[in-house]
C-alpha cells in the first residue's frame, strides 16, 4: 500500500500504527515518543493520504474514513508534526510545495469583495458556537500568559492590556481605531480603561451587531463605535491604530496597501500596533485544508514579508515581539472547552462540523508548539521620537492598570 510506504519513510521518532481497510496492522518508527493508532476505512481514503495529505488528513477525519483507536487526532497530529521535515524532503511534498507557491497570490487575491465573503465564511457562524469555546469577552486571537496558573479569561485579559500598553494611552479623548475589531472586546476595554475615543472597523455582520450591542449596554456608545467596514475604505485621522488577528486575511500581495492605509491614516505623532500570527520559517503557503475549510484567503506571513512592506511604505518600527508558546496554550484550552461542549455543538450543526472543528483546533495547536507558528506585535510610528527610547513605560502602564 503507497500510505505504507509513505509513513516507513517519515516516521522515526514516535511509534504510529496503521490498521489498514482489510485489517491488516503495520507499525512504523521506533518504540518510543508518543504512540498513536489509526484505522482507515478503506483504499481509496488510503491512496488520497499518501498523494495530498495535507488536504486529505482534515477530510477524511472530517468524513469518519480516518479514525483514531488509541490517542486522540491532537495526538496523531502532533507525532506527525515532530516528523514533518522527513515528509518535506521527499520529492512529490517538495514539486507540491513549490506549485504552491506559484499559485499563492491568487489564493490570497483579498479584494474587498472576496475579503467579505471570506470572513462570512468564518465569523459569522452562530454566536452561540463561540461562547461555546472562547473566554467570556469572546477574544479570538493569541492569549498573553503571564504564568502557568492563569486562567483564560485571565491571560485574555492580560494579552489586551499588554496591547494596550504599547499604544501610550496616556490622555483621554485619543483617536483610536481599530482594524478587525472582531467581538468589540478590546475597543471597549480602550474606550472604558483609556477614556479612549475607538472606531472599530470589521467585515463580519454578526460581529458588528454584537459589538454595537455591548457598547450600549455597557454605557460607552459615546465612546466606542463599530462600522462595518474594509480598512481600505477608511478615512480620517488617528492618534493610534491596532489591529488584532486582522493581519492573516490581508494577503501578501496586499501588504504594501494595508501599512499604506495605516501610514495615510495615522497622525504625524500617532503610533500603531500589529498583533498577526506569522512564521518563523521563510515565505511559504497556508495549508490547503485549513483554507478551504476554515480561513478562506488566509495567510499567515513570514516576519520578513511583514518587514519588507512596512520599510517600503516608509513606517518606523519601534519595537517587536515575539509571542511563541502563548498560542499553543490558548488552542489547547480552546480545544478542552469544545470537547467539554461537544454535544450541544453538534445540536447547532452536526456531527462532521464537530469533527472539523477538531481537527482545526488541534491541527492549529500543533503547528504552534511543534512547528513554525508564532505571534508577532510590531509598534509602528512616522516618526522615531514618537515612542520613548526604552520600553519602561510599557511595564509601567501595565502595572498602573493591573485591576483594569
Amino acid at each position: 500500500m503507497l500510505l505504507a510506504r509513505l509513513l516507513d519513510k517519515i516516521v522515526h521518532t514516535g511509534q504510529l500504527t496503521l490498521v489498514g481497510p482489510d485489517g491488516r496492522v503495520q507499525t512504523f518508527g521506533k518504540n518510543h515518543g508518543p504512540r498513536v493508532t489509526m484505522r482507515i476505512a478503506d483504499r481509496a481514503t488510503a491512496h488520497r493520504l499518501a498523494l495530498r495529505p495535507k488536504m486529505a488528513f482534515g477530510e477524511s477525519y472530517m468524513d469518519g474514513n480516518l479514525t483514531i483507536d488509541d490517542g486522540t487526532i491532537y495526538d496523531l497530529l502532533a507525532l506527525l508534526a515532530i516528523n514533518i521535515q522527513r515528509y518535506e524532503d521527499l520529492p512529490l511534498a517538495r514539486a507540491l510545495s513549490r506549485a504552491g507557491m506559484l499559485v499563492r497570490h491568487r489564493q490570497q487575491a483579498n479584494h474587498a469583495g472576496r475579503s467579505r465573503r471570506n470572513v462570512a465564511h468564518h465569523y459569522d457562524l452562530s454566536g452561540r458556537l463561540y461562547d461555546l469555546f472562547l473566554d467570556k469577552d469572546r477574544q479570538y486571537s493569541c492569549a498573553y500568559f503571564t504564568n502557568n496558573n492563569k486562567t483564560l479569561d485571565e491571560a485574555q485579559h492580560d494579552k489586551k492590556r499588554h496591547i494596550a500598553s504599547k499604544l501610550l494611552l496616556g490622555k483621554p479623548g485619543l483617536k483610536v481605531l481599530d482594524i478587525g475589531s472582531g467581538w468589540g472586546g478590546l475597543g471597549l476595554y480602550l474606550a472604558r480603561v483609556a477614556d479612549a475615543d475607538v472606531t472599530g472597523i470589521t467585515l463580519s455582520t454578526e460581529q458588528h451587531k454584537v459589538s454595537n450591542d455591548r457598547a450600549r449596554a455597557e454605557g460607552l456608545a459615546d465612546r466606542a463605535r463599530f462600522e462595518l467596514r474594509d480598512y481600505r475604505h477608511e478615512h480620517g485621522r488617528y492618534d493610534r491604530i491596532v489591529s488584532v488577528g486582522m493581519f492573516e486575511h490581508v494577503g501578501a500581495r496586499h501588504y504594501r496597501a494595508f501599512f499604506r492605509k495605516v501610514k495615510e491614516l495615522l497622525k504625524d505623532d500617532g503610533v500603531a500596533l500589529l498583533h498577526s500570527i506569522g512564521r518563523m520559517s521563510p515565505p511559504g503557503t497556508t495549508n490547503p485544508w485549513l483554507r478551504k475549510y476554515i480561513f478562506p484567503g488566509g495567510y499567515a506571513p513570514s516576519l520578513s514579508e511583514a518587514i519588507a512592506a512596512i520599510e517600503q511604505e516608509g513606517l518606523w518600527i519601534t519595537d517587536i515581539e515575539i509571542l511563541r508558546i502563548h498560542y499553543a496554550d490558548t488552542l489547547r484550552e480552546w480545544r478542552r472547552r469544545f470537547q467539554e461542549n461537544r454535544t450541544e455543538v453538534a445540536r447547532l450543526y452536526d456531527e462532521r462540523f464537530c469533527r472539523m472543528w477538531e481537527f482545526y483546533l488541534a491541527g492549529c495547536e500543533v503547528a504552534f508548539r511543534h512547528m513554525d507558528q508564532m505571534v508577532f506585535q510590531i509598534q509602528l510610528a512616522k516618526r522615531q521620537d514618537a515612542v520613548p527610547l526604552t520600553r519602561d513605560y510599557m511595564l509601567d502602564w501595565e502595572r498602573a492598570n493591573m485591576a483594569a
